[in-house]
């Protein structure tokens, strides 16, 4: 094997050796998107369950879409600083692509009791469609994992419907005629 001028082996390195330093030379070559692989947004798809078991996502399914994934180990981070707040139910049904409106027990009206909530969840599924059953359980069990342990909710799912407005015109003939008035003489 031919010794090259960037090689760091001592004159007396044996034929392997060499060829082991040209081996970790081409693999060195190699580039490798490091800062990709610790982004949510660009790392790929197959490395997101890593990614989310190293920012410890509390529960990981192969089946929810790609959008959902990357969202729930984006938000993972927050969700853990903020853990039991409303906001950190908040932020879990958004990395779910839902929508919630929650009313603690001291914003009812009446006050309900202490230590409770309710929960109105909106949540749609691929492509526009309602979400399936099992997907909103795992919405509620996230939501369980990340509520104050003690408190309590009721669950109202709800429906998100979106409509267009439009303008509709219609045309009506009708006949004018023109009179003619003469004054009388």
């Amino acid at each position: 094997m031919v010794r090259d001028e960037l090689c760091l082996l001592p004159p007396n390195a044996t034929s392997v050796e060499l060829a082991l330093e040209a081996l970790t030379r081409r693999i060195d070559a190699i580039p490798v998107p490091l800062r990709a692989l610790r982004l949510a947004d660009e790392c790929p798809p197959e490395i997101l369950p890593w990614l989310a078991y190293e920012r410890a996502v509390g529960s990981w399914n192969s089946n929810w879409p790609l959008a959902v994934k990357r969202n729930v180990v984006a938000q993972a981070i927050n969700v853990a600083r903020m853990r039991g707040t409303a906001e950190s139910v908040r932020q879990v049904v958004q990395a779910f692509g839902g929508q919630i409106a929650l009313r603690e027990w001291w914003q009812q009206d009446p006050p309900g009791e202490p230590h409770t909530f309710q929960l109105i969840l909106s949540l749609t599924g691929q492509d526009g469609e309602a979400a399936s059953a099992d997907f909103v359980d795992e919405v509620i069990a996230a939501v369980d994992r990340t509520k104050p342990v003690r408190s309590r909710f009721t669950f109202t799912q709800g429906l998100k419907a979106e409509a267009g407005l439009g303008v509709a015109a219609g045309a009506r003939p009708a006949h004018y005629r023109r009179l003619q008035l003469e004054e009388a003489a």
